[in-house]
């Protein structure tokens, strides 16, 4: 899957100068949480979310900072925070620059993205033009469509053959000894595993194979005897 197969297309993007109450405004209709800030020629050139309105003049939830605290902060920190609660457009206040992904850009990475930004939506540009956005709730819409898409029932033997090969993919199902046995689409794990981590994983590797309607945990956790030296 990638940025183009699960991007909402119709985005609601604001201009640079459109008013922070505008902004405010659409968020709210809208029932998203933020929106890109596009210049005239429609390319990205920020991102406005609720949490650049959180500290606003208007509503009395400016930063304050105690006198001994602003001894030690920087003038741009202050400049900056002094921007967002005070300016009155999308320039003023938007986050910048902003990261934004292709459209062919895997679902993976987007994923990644998001975690390592701690950020919650992410632009999808075309040489620089606004094509898309992605959010984290399109992410858990595509895993909820593709939990769907999974066949009910399969044969024993492909359930055990592609268990067998997702196993042997795994360098971390070396260790400790394994028996399969599949029952009707149920996955039954026997024999003895070096840690509780191990087992988890193992069951969960089981669980999600196609056509897989079961596990059944029979593995022992068997720690290596420390010997002294």
């Amino acid at each position: 899957m990638r940025a183009s197969d699960i991007m909402t297309r119709e985005v609601c993007a604001v201009f640079r100068a459109t008013s922070v109450q505008s902004i405010a405004k659409l968020l709210l209709d809208a029932g998203i949480s933020g929106a890109p800030v596009v210049d005239e020629n429609g390319h990205v050139a920020g991102i406005v979310s609720e949490g650049d309105l959180l500290h606003r003049r208007e509503i009395g939830t400016t930063r304050r900072r105690s006198w001994w605290l602003s001894l030690f902060a920087d003038a741009d920190g202050m400049a900056r925070d002094y921007r967002k609660s005070h300016g009155m457009k999308a320039e003023d206040v938007m986050t910048s620059p902003v990261v934004s992904v292709g459209e062919d850009a895997p679902i993976a990475v987007i994923a990644a993205i998001l975690e390592q930004h701690r950020i919650k939506r992410v632009p999808v540009v075309r040489d620089g033009l606004l094509v898309g956005i992605v959010s984290r709730r399109d992410i858990v819409r595509a895993l909820a469509a593709q939990a769907a898409d999974q066949p009910t029932q399969a044969d024993d033997r492909a359930i055990l053959s592609t268990l067998m090969q997702r196993l042997r993919a795994q360098p971390w199902t070396q260790s400790g000894t394994l028996s399969l046995l599949v029952d009707r689409g149920v996955v039954e794990l026997w024999g003895s595993v070096p840690s509780e981590d191990l087992r988890e994983a193992l069951k969960v590797l089981a669980g999600t194979i196609p056509g897989v309607t079961g596990v059944r945990d029979n593995l022992v956790v068997s720690r290596p005897i420390a010997t002294a030296v």
